[in-house]
């Protein structure tokens, strides 16, 4: 498992690296432009190449790149969608440039429309977007199921995988906040094990790409989506334990997105942390 963290481009996208060695990363996620704009940042082809040198020469083995909060593919506003599919692509093109593992999405919300209609425009969009691109994957991340969201269920991510064309390039991303959030109980081998049974026969784990581990301030099924430092919250050292110990993530990007740092940052304690709770768990699993 590659256990890593988000990590900030401040300065340049080269930058990313070194903040990801500063914590001991082995994958790291990033914004390729600033999660608060539309407008997409372009990098030359001296950045990423400066980015992809700064990769080979650490230990990090992965980065995943996560498309900004501000799209909703599924929008029912024409305007909304187009700035989706330009900012979506862009992501994509980024993604190619430096080897990225895959483009993270959250697909969008229906708000208070109808859900079948949201997929079917969602999944334009995102064939639109892999039309344009060349080969960096995109993972579908499950939602915590909050209002009119897209992707609570494993069935509405089939939805969209489907609703996209099937692509192979289309993957998923696992948020463990999520998926307690959204009900699905990953704190034990035995739920986890039906949770990821019940995605295997909705989507298939072929599509599963990457992780990201979060523990969650909110309970089981609560539809709130907020994020706790690991061993912090409601799934608790000794559930991350389990998830990260799971056979099936094994050699997948694991992306701690909320740390204990300033203002949420990962640190090195906390993925020296995750390590340790991997370890107990596969303990706990062999005996």
């Amino acid at each position: 498992m590659l256990i890593g963290a988000h990590v900030s481009t401040a300065g340049g996208l080269v930058k990313a690296v070194g903040r990801g060695i500063e914590v001991d990363a082995h994958s790291i996620q990033i914004f390729n432009q600033s999660p608060r704009m539309w407008r997409p940042t372009s990098y030359s082809e001296e950045d990423c190449a400066a980015f992809r040198e700064a990769m080979a020469a650490s230990r990090i083995e992965a980065v995943v790149i996560h498309a900004v909060y501000l799209l909703n593919c599924g929008s029912d506003d024409p305007d909304i969608r187009a700035k989706s599919l330009t900012s979506l692509t862009q992501s994509l093109r980024v993604g190619d440039q430096i080897g990225a593992s895959g483009v993270v999405l959250h697909p969008g919300s229906a708000k208070g429309g109808d859900v079948g209609e949201a997929i079917k425009r969602a999944g334009e969009v995102i064939a639109a977007a892999l039309a344009d691109s060349d080969h960096c994957g995109l993972h579908l991340e499950n939602t915590a199921g909050a209002g009119g969201t897209l992707g609570r269920s494993f069935a509405e991510l089939a939805a969209l995988t489907e609703a996209a064309g099937g692509s192979n390039r289309i993957g998923m991303c696992l948020d463990s906040c999520h998926l307690l959030a959204s009900g699905y109980d990953v704190r034990t081998p035995t739920t986890l094990d039906s949770v990821l049974a019940e995605c295997d026969q909705e989507i298939g784990l072929e599509r599963l790409h990457s992780i990201h581990l979060n523990d969650s301030l909110t309970k089981l099924g609560s539809n709130r989506d907020r994020h706790a430092a690991p061993g912090t919250g409601e799934i608790g050292e000794a559930g991350l334990a389990v998830f990260l110990s799971e056979p099936r993530f094994d050699s997948l990007p694991c992306v701690m997105e909320t740390g204990s740092g300033e203002k949420g940052a990962g640190t090195a304690a906390d993925l020296q942390l995750l390590r340790k709770l991997r370890r107990r768990g596969q303990q706990q699993r062999s005996k």
